[in-house]
């Protein structure tokens, strides 16, 4: 910084000189003076700019604040000449004997008003600094504020997906516990491991696919018991993408979704299918099933909470990056398409 200053006012006073410059004026007589005005402007620079940021003033107070930049403006005028003089006897562009000449400190009053007006645009670009300074520090903690509220409405959004999906899964295994003691067992057993998964998972907001597809294959197991082989699912993914990242605990919704208000409604229930396949740089979930379909007003909603959470969810984690889409099916049944941006888990890289 202190290269990048001295440069700044050696270019200054180059700038200055070169109006001056004719057949009987050159560098060697010229140049010498100018540095020694502004190197002694470049020194006092920073004494004025941290005099002014520790003005106790504020804004509101702008007489005050001008009336003691005034005065310091005066004092600064006083040392400028003094500097000035010294530098100059060091760069040989003047003696020594003018530092004790009175005439020194008559030419110092004379040239106020121009060392006023140096002195007014160096305190400016330090105000003007100061401010951007205080405006970004300003953003970034607005940002930091902004970033803590979607946490935590994402983990908001999460913890009402577990007690949902957890009160589903104990509807089901007590319809069963009293007709079929042993399948309701090994219900209870798939049911401890998708607790102990989202546990683990409970503080992340994504996880590798293939995590989400081993906590779909238990919540699967436990409909496939219920259910038996009126239930089929097929599922589909394109090698590689078992490390590409999901939001945590969006496609059991989804399939839960399709299962409970899809299929369910009617008789002799049906299939669900689970595609997941990569697009240029983005990934396509898609989850379609043959059940009832959607409602006769068009409307997305078959009941449940897994469309509008996932939806809130996708919005906070990826804004306009991801869309989602229900639609109807003409051959019947409902689809909820996805396509999110392709990121990997950090085991992907490993």
């Amino acid at each position: 910084m202190a290269l990048v200053l001295a440069g700044f006012w050696t270019a200054v006073a180059l700038v200055f000189v070169l109006p001056h410059l004719s057949g009987s004026a050159t560098w060697r007589s010229l140049l010498p003076a100018a540095l020694a005005q502004w190197w002694a402007w470049g020194l006092l620079t920073p004494i004025i700019l941290a005099v002014n940021a520790r003005l106790p003033f504020s804004s509101r107070q702008w007489l005050w604040r001008i009336a003691a930049q005034l005065l310091l403006g005066a004092v600064c005028t006083l040392l400028y000449a003094l500097l000035e003089a010294c530098l100059a006897a060091l760069l040989r562009a003047d003696a020594w004997s003018r530092i004790v000449d009175p005439a020194m400190w008559l030419d110092a009053m004379h040239g106020m008003f121009w060392s006023l007006l140096v002195y007014g645009l160096i305190v400016g670009v330090g105000e003007a600094q100061r401010y951007q300074r205080h405006y970004a520090q300003a953003e970034l903690h607005m940002a930091r504020i902004e970033r803590s509220f979607t946490d935590a409405r994402l983990h908001n959004l999460r913890a009402q997906l577990d007690p949902h999906f957890l009160f589903n899964a104990l509807n089901t295994i007590s319809s069963q516990a009293e007709r079929e003691p042993k399948l309701a067992r090994k219900m209870i057993e798939h049911l401890g491991d998708l607790l102990r998964m989202s546990l683990s998972s409970q503080q992340r907001q994504t996880t590798a696919l293939a995590e989400e597809l081993s906590f779909l294959e238990h919540y699967l197991a436990i409909q496939k018991i219920r259910f038996g082989d009126d239930l089929r699912v097929h599922i589909s993914v394109e090698p590689g993408l078992e490390r590409a990242l999901v939001p945590s605990l969006m496609i059991q919704p989804l399939v839960e979704n399709a299962i409970r208000h899809g299929l369910s409604p009617r008789a002799g229930l049906g299939q669900v299918w689970l595609d997941v396949v990569r697009v240029g740089e983005a990934m396509r979930i898609s989850v379609r099933d043959d059940g009832v379909g959607l409602p006769a007003n068009g409307g997305e909603k078959r009941g449940g909470l897994g469309l509008a959470t996932t939806r809130e969810r996708l919005a906070g984690l990826y804004a306009q990056q991801a869309h989602m889409t229900v639609r109807a099916l003409a051959q019947g049944g409902a689809e909820v398409e996805i396509l999110l941006p392709l990121h990997w888990s950090e085991a992907a890289h490993a």
